[in-house]
């Protein structure tokens, strides 16, 4: 009788630890199949203005506020300005490496307002994210976004 109920009941461990392995074994391989459900930011085209709207279903930032990814391909030397602007939230805008290392970042514009205005030169040629993001728990909100390749002096 103790032998019969000891392999029951590893049976009865054995068939929920198999469901619970194989069900995160089928997520993990949609998340693979599908990798735009997780993490799919839009694709910039320089010198054309994005209108688009900062929510709360984008990413949380874990300051309590949101952010919104873009990329953009750009080439070793090249020099950009990155222009945020919003009535809705106080706009920060930050510029990623391939390995999300920050190059660079602006809170407030050289206007005194809460918009942002970046400049920056690219040092090595590759896909760069462009961080879209309210400073602290601000806000959610529409925004503009353009990215300016400059002509070399």
């Amino acid at each position: 009788m103790t032998r019969c109920f000891a392999s029951h009941s590893r049976l009865a461990l054995l068939v929920p630890a198999t469901l619970i392995f194989t069900c995160m074994s089928a997520a993990g391989a949609f998340a693979q199949m599908c990798p735009d459900k997780l993490y799919d930011p839009s694709l910039l085209e320089p010198n054309k203005e994005v209108s688009d709207r900062l929510t709360e279903k984008d990413i949380p930032t874990g300051q309590g506020g949101f952010a919104r990814d873009y990329t953009m391909n750009m080439t070793e030397g090249d020099q950009v300005a990155i222009d945020l602007s919003s009535e809705s939230f106080d706009a920060i805008v930050s510029l990623l490496a391939e390995d999300g290392s920050t190059v660079a970042e602006n809170d407030d514009g050289p206007d005194g307002s809460t918009n942002s205005l970046l400049f920056a030169r690219i040092a090595k040629t590759g896909t760069y994210i462009i961080r879209v993001r309210a400073f602290g728990e601000t806000g959610v909100g529409t925004f503009k976004l353009k990215v300016t390749r400059l002509k070399p002096v």
